[in-house]
């Protein structure tokens, strides 16, 4: 559907194109996003959300990443992560999401996630004890077993954080800390805990474009357009079992 190049983007056309990608009611849906690829959007971030939330309907889940990992995360600078309080790097969408009634954030120390939807709690409970950030106890493969999808709007495979789930799975050579760090978890309550976890190691860069074509070719993935944003839905637990096999046979794949 054309959107109106003068008046910017309105959630009455971001919902079909959405349904038309192949998003429909009661699908559950991992977004990563960018406002500003869409051009204008009348009514911003909250106009983008209504239309998720509008796509996949009462029985449907809504997931955005609200990560807080840094770099300098380890043994001498351990996370410490406020569920209600530490802001997340992943934009104005997640910001807002976060903000939304009924909105819920996993407690996971920087690779949080949060829900909004039918099985978001189920979806969420417990990821501050899954002993990598998107392992098989995390958000990111709970979706996927659950036949989800994940959304790519206006960002590339770089902001895919569900390839990670394929490097921890395949148990990849570079991609983990090598010793778990002490981390701090304050919950909703207020109460401060301790959780020992596996954190990210940032230094080997990545190059997750390279399965846009095989995505495709492979019908993993659609894709779409809205404005001038470019939207890619992928299938996630085939994703997830191609990039499995693959790096068990090449473990440095998705390496520069």
């Amino acid at each position: 559907m054309p959107v109106n190049p003068i008046h910017g983007v309105t959630k009455d056309e971001i919902v079909p194109n959405l349904k038309a990608l192949g998003i429909g009611e009661g699908d559950s849906v991992l977004v990563h996003s960018s406002l500003s690829s869409f051009g204008y959007v009348v009514g911003g971030a909250d106009t983008v959300i209504d239309a998720l939330l509008d796509a996949t309907g009462p029985e449907g889940t809504v997931l955005v990443p609200t990560l807080t990992g840094r770099r300098e995360d380890g043994p001498n600078n351990p996370p410490v992560f406020d569920v209600r309080n530490t802001p997340c790097w992943t934009g104005r969408i997640p910001t807002q999401f976060m903000k939304r009634p009924g909105a819920r954030r996993s407690l996971h120390p920087t690779h949080s996630v949060c829900g909004i939807g039918a099985i978001a709690a189920a979806l969420i409970e417990g990821h501050e004890r899954s002993l990598t950030p998107c392992g098989a106890q995390s958000p990111y493969y709970r979706l996927a077993q659950k036949g989800g999808f994940i959304l790519l709007i206006g960002v590339g495979q770089a902001s895919n954080t569900t390839i990670h789930t394929a490097e921890e799975l395949a148990e990849v050579p570079y991609h983990m800390q090598k010793e778990p760090v002490n981390t701090i978890v304050i919950d909703y309550e207020g109460k401060r805990r301790v959780e020992r976890l596996y954190l990210h190691d940032w230094g080997t860069p990545r190059r997750f474009e390279r399965i846009d074509e095989e995505l495709l070719h492979l019908g993993i993935m659609r894709i779409g357009k809205v404005g001038a944003s470019t939207l890619r839905l992928i299938s996630s637990l085939p994703m997830i079992e191609f990039l499995v096999e693959k790096l068990r046979k090449e473990p440095r794949y998705l390496c520069r």
